[in-house]
């Protein structure tokens, strides 16, 4: 029995496309367990570069089955394109693929709704992509969601919209003064997209608890990272579903004890994108400085992301929520220029240390970062394969956010690729 989830750290954006892609070769199941197409995985190799946003990274090798759980929501012509990119390059994933049969569906309501409340939130914006993901998860709550299930059955799937199509119409009109596309435009669109996935879903929670019986290992992927989970990220400037370790669980049928590792995935500096706090934030040179050498923009919108130093508080807050085992860092290379680096050891409020990570959005606003320096290295690391061929001042770095962790770093990421990567120890 192997069951490992995979988790950012940080605000998402931690380089886990990579990471998931280098631990798949050793895995026979790739999961994702949450999120929409609001998220983007990037993976290099055989220099071309690949952006997954809902299809498991596993899916670039043959040999892998890759799972869309539950707790993923689903846009149909997200997804409809992104198997048709597969194909188009030469990535077969008949017998494969499995979607969950209870995910839930992103229906065009859910994108009206989403980007009219954005654009009407003023100084509250969260930034979200518009997607309909946020609106897609209340419904899921709400209980009068969507699901592939539902797809199975053509007829049952136009009943199923029209008994809440008034309702929604009724909302974006006198909400926002939006007019709701025709029903039956609606229910063509999702039959256009019908075929193209509905023979890939399935009871997937019995699949993977087949597989553990069956002694295979399972990797877990997440979207976006700890500090964007709904209950635990920095609310109410998070994602709408459960990043953390946890959301493993609930999202894909899993039972907890049947978990073997939490691997974390964490930047040698922090990164966000959207609104929000965020403690270590560079206004300054160097923050544009490592968004330009870290090429720091997102990967499903291009927005540029929010630059900072590395913040072990928010890793440590990480390791213990997540129960993570071991650590991955990543963009150790976009470092390589800096004459001095700075490592967040802790938080201050009102000139009085702060105990662990604050709940209230107001005293996070407020908290001043306490920082520990390092002499930065000035050498190119890029594409180096070994730990003892590192500069020594970024060996001491690396070796530095180990002990503020309290957890081994038995793997360091030196650029994009699959091939550069520093193995030190082992992970699975």
């Amino acid at each position: 029995m192997s069951v490992f989830v995979v988790v950012g750290m940080q605000w998402g954006d931690e380089g886990k496309g990579k990471i998931i892609d280098l631990l798949t070769e050793q895995a026979d199941v790739v999961a994702r367990y949450q999120g929409g197409h609001n998220a983007g995985h990037t993976i290099i190799f055989d220099g071309n570069k690949y952006i997954l946003h809902l299809i498991p990274s596993g899916i670039f090798r043959a040999d892998k089955k890759c799972v869309i759980g539950n707790g993923v929501v689903i846009d149909p012509a997200a997804l409809a394109e992104e198997m048709q990119m597969l194909k188009k390059l030469g990535f077969d994933y008949d017998g494969r693929l499995l979607i969950s049969d209870r995910a839930n569906i992103i229906l065009p309501y859910h994108r009206i709704s989403d980007q009219q409340k954005e654009g009407d939130s003023g100084s509250r914006k969260i930034g979200t992509t518009g997607r309909g993901i946020g609106p897609t998860y209340s419904d899921k709550i709400a209980r009068v969601g969507l699901r592939t299930c539902d797809f199975i059955d053509a007829s049952q799937l136009q009943e199923t919209i029209k008994s809440n199509y008034e309702e929604k119409k009724k909302i974006l009109k006198n909400l926002y003064g939006e007019n709701l596309p025709d029903l039956c435009e609606i229910v063509d669109q999702m039959l256009a997209h019908r075929e193209m996935f509905v023979k890939y879903v399935g009871n997937t929670q019995s699949f993977l608890r087949d597989q553990i019986a069956e002694g295979k290992k399972i990797l877990c992927e997440g979207a976006q990272g700890t500090m964007l989970d709904v209950d635990h990220g920095t609310y109410p400037f998070v994602t709408s579903s459960n990043s953390t370790a946890g959301g493993a669980c609930t999202g894909l049928g899993i039972p907890p004890g049947k978990i073997t590792r939490a691997i974390g995935v964490i930047k040698a500096y922090t990164t966000r994108v959207g609104e929000g706090p965020f403690p270590t934030e560079l206004h300054d040179g160097y923050g544009e400085q490592l968004r330009n050498d870290g090429a720091e923009f997102g990967s499903t919108t291009g927005r540029p992301r929010r630059c900072g130093w590395f913040d072990a508080v928010v890793g440590r807050y990480a390791v213990e929520l997540n129960g993570i085992d071991k650590v991955t860092l990543t963009k150790v290379d976009v470092l390589d220029q800096l004459d001095t680096i700075h490592v967040c050891t802790g938080y201050r409020h009102n000139g009085k240390a702060v105990a662990g990570m604050p709940a209230s959005l107001a005293v996070l606003e407020q908290c001043e970062p306490v920082y520990t320096e390092y002499p930065g290295w000035q050498q190119s690391t890029s594409g180096i394969r070994s730990f003892e061929k590192l500069p020594d001042n970024a060996r001491r770095y690396v070796d530095s956010l180990q002990d503020h962790l309290g957890v081994e770093i038995p793997l360091v990421s030196t650029g994009p690729g699959r091939e550069e990567t520093i193995m030190r120890g082992e992970l699975l």
